[in-house]
């Protein structure tokens, strides 16, 4: 199985040379910044193609790692060369594979190969993706067979169907991007508290490293503390009383989602008291 990409962003560089060190044959890049495909084929020490079809003609499977908007772009010169075969695989999170149009006319295989990792670096981030789970939608007949290239990898996989893939993205982007901002509002507030750049989050590190050690062990409801778990009404009454605005909806709707958490973990306590505070 020859593999190419198209593209030689950070997910091309790292992709191709984690599927190089584990024994996969590349076969190379194309990218229309000529530059970057010669720095990615070096890292790989693989090869750069002057032209898209030169790369198609000797590759089985091509991903394309290039901007989401751009996969519908790629696709339309691909479907201009003789892909009769061919496995065709993209990296987005919120795209499937029906990007591919008209691709069972063109006899070829398309999928969404989504790594849930943040790749942030052209030449390190290859190094993490031993420890990424993928999650691949697109073609049934071979779907099992885009899958092995990860398990041999001893890469975890998760097939979805695409009508989810939108779906998880939202997931993805809650855990990824949304604990970022929840990180960002506490910052500020710890900020007005005195905390100062440096302080913030060494204070805050390791209650988000526990925090989220917690839940990856535990699972979420067993993970999960604090004043609405245990029912201190006058806590969150006085968290309230110094929020406003945005902050405060906020807050109330977190805490109405936690509570509902709190009621799965201690179906014996009552709660009526922080629904009604809630309200």
């Amino acid at each position: 199985m020859r593999i190419g990409f198209i593209g030689a962003g950070k997910v091309g560089f790292s992709l191709g040379r984690y599927l190089k060190e584990n024994e996969y044959t590349v076969s190379g890049y194309y990218s229309k910044s000529m530059a970057s495909a010669e720095d990615a084929a070096k890292f790989t020490e693989t090869k750069r193609y002057n032209t898209m079809k030169q790369l198609v003609e000797v590759s089985d499977v091509l991903f394309l790692t290039v901007p989401d908007g751009e996969i519908p772009v790629v696709w339309e010169r691909l479907k201009e060369i003789d892909l009769n075969n061919k496995i065709i695989c993209h990296t987005s999170g919120a795209l499937g594979s029906e990007v591919f149009s008209d691709m069972k006319n063109q006899n070829v295989y398309g999928f969404s190969v989504h790594p849930i990792l943040a790749i942030s670096s052209k030449y390190e981030s290859y190094k993490d993706i031993k420890s990424a789970f993928f999650t691949i939608e697109g073609s049934r007949e071979k779907i099992d067979e885009v899958a092995d290239i990860f398990r041999k990898c001893n890469n975890k996989v998760q097939i979805i169907d695409s009508s989810e893939k939108i779906k998880y993205h939202v997931a993805c982007s809650i855990v990824s991007n949304f604990a970022v901002t929840l990180a960002d509002i506490a910052k500020e507030m710890l900020e007005e508290c005195g905390f100062d750049d440096k302080t913030v989050f060494e204070a805050m590190g390791p209650l988000i490293s526990k925090n989220a050690d917690n839940i990856v062990r535990k699972g979420t409801i067993e993970a999960l503390t604090g004043p609405i778990e245990r029912g201190d009404v006058q806590t969150v009454e006085k968290h309230m009383s110094v929020l406003s605005g945005e902050e405060l909806l906020l807050y109330k709707s977190l805490a109405r989602r936690t509570l509902r958490l709190a009621k799965e973990k201690n179906p014996e306590r009552n709660y009526n008291n922080m629904m009604g505070v809630l309200e």
